[in-house]
């Protein structure tokens, strides 16, 4: 099978590689670490004019759209109307990420469990919205950010800073308990899930410090309540998946359910349109089923042919390396060495006159596996030790909690409910 993935970043080279080990593959625009197990082609990934013609130039046979901002700007409706099968949603079906105010409308509509929420265009709705709800204040961006669009603070200063820098923001309720991420396939009417996984927004050991696209992530998660994954089917992918089908806009492509694990019980934080990053590559690191197949299936509306997802045994874990002034105004240009190898995923990359340097915030996810947690994580952390540039830092504490069975659950979750 020829496939062409979309994009450039450490989702993509994920994508790229689990894709190659039984296709052949094409990235575009891709970089050095994709152009190890395909072929690059430097089109503007948003444009889907550029990026149709390709396909059709190529006769591939499967279409991977990648990031958000090719989603929403309308890339898989591009290939489509070429009459090529596409994993990736319409830009209609995509603003379950591109607004958050979208994504709440279709929550409510499906009776799906999320934060109570206010949306906001004035200085006066924002107040009183951050007067409502109280600390710790929670601002999400209505429109995508990449990843950094969603400030969490003890400072009202800071939150309503934050509301009015955005201009239209979603501020919301602030969710106690554990963070989980699900990812789920769907061909519009069916779904098939990923085993959970977690991630690590801030910047800082301890979780400390601003919200990031993600500072590592880890799979699975030996602390989650029994039958975790066919709740969340039941109760939030699926009638999200029926709700956008009701409406004319089905959703074929990956649904990303971020959830808290709350003392109510699970609740939604966030949808993303796409696989996320960097939970993607631990993942994609584990699945046993081979990823071309189920795309395709997804693709052309055979999701429900296919049995549950197959998965390697043990644990494994990603830590991402990222560039000083990360997430603010990273540093660029930087020679890396140790930038290739087993594990390795790059992101935030490029090659200049013959030489591996940094070209973005998150510069390369370094991935281990174990048999168990702590093997996986020192694994990991093995690899990412291999890696040098510059003003690089990585968190340290990437899934320790869990590994040291520090994470603890609401009372609910010992429930018969959850022990059933």
């Amino acid at each position: 099978m020829k496939v062409l993935v979309v994009g450039n970043g450490g989702r993509e080279h994920a994508l790229a590689w689990a894709l190659a080990k039984d296709s052949e593959v094409f990235i575009a625009p891709g970089n050095p670490g994709t152009a190890r197990v395909g072929t690059n082609y430097l089109v503007n990934a948003t444009d889907g004019r550029q990026v149709a013609d390709l396909a059709v130039a190529l006769s591939v046979d499967l279409v991977v759209v990648g990031p958000e901002a090719p989603l929403v700007a309308g890339v898989a409706d591009a290939v489509r109307a070429e009459g090529i099968p596409v994993f990736g949603p319409s830009a209609a079906a995509a603003q379950l990420e591109g607004s958050k105010q979208f994504a709440k409308e279709i929550m409510e509509a499906a009776g799906v469990p999320t934060a109570a929420s206010r949306y906001c265009t004035t200085q006066s709705e924002m107040e009183a919205a951050l007067d409502e709800f109280g600390a710790p204040y929670v601002v999400k961006n209505d429109g995508l950010a990449a990843g950094k669009g969603v400030v969490v603070t003890e400072s009202r200063e800071k939150a309503l800073a934050h509301a009015l820098d955005c201009g239209q923001v979603v501020i919301e309720e602030y969710l106690d308990g554990p963070e989980v991420s699900l990812f789920a396939l769907s061909d519009g009417t069916n779904v098939l899930p990923f085993e959970p996984a977690q991630d690590f927004k801030r910047v800082g050991d301890g979780d400390t410090g601003p919200n990031t696209g993600g500072m590592g992530a880890y799979t699975p998660l030996p602390w989650a309540p029994a039958g975790l994954t066919d709740e969340v089917v039941k109760t939030v992918i699926q009638p999200t998946i029926d709700a956008m089908k009701d409406r004319g806009t089905p959703f074929v492509g990956l649904l990303y359910a971020g959830l808290a694990l709350t003392s109510k019980g699970v609740r939604v934080v966030e949808f993303n349109a796409r696989f996320g990053d960097p939970e993607t590559q631990p993942l994609l690191s584990r699945l046993a089923t081979p990823l071309s197949r189920v795309l395709l299936a997804a693709a052309t509306g055979k999701l429900g042919q296919e049995p549950p997802l197959e998965w390697a045994s043990g644990f494994t874990c990603a830590v991402v390396l990222a560039a000083e002034g990360y997430p603010g105004t990273p540093r660029k240009g930087d020679e890396i060495t140790g930038g290739f190898g087993e594990g390795i995923f790059h992101a935030g990359t490029a090659e200049v006159d013959g030489k591996l340097v940094t070209s973005g915030g998150r510069v390369l996810a370094a991935v281990g596996s174990g048999d168990t947690l702590d093997e996986a994580r020192l694994a990991a952390y093995d690899v990412a030790g291999q890696i040098r540039f510059a003003g690089g830092f990585n968190r340290h504490d990437i899934a320790l909690k869990a590994a040291e069975g520090k994470i603890a659950l609401p009372a609910i979750y010992e429930t018969d409910k959850w022990k059933s």
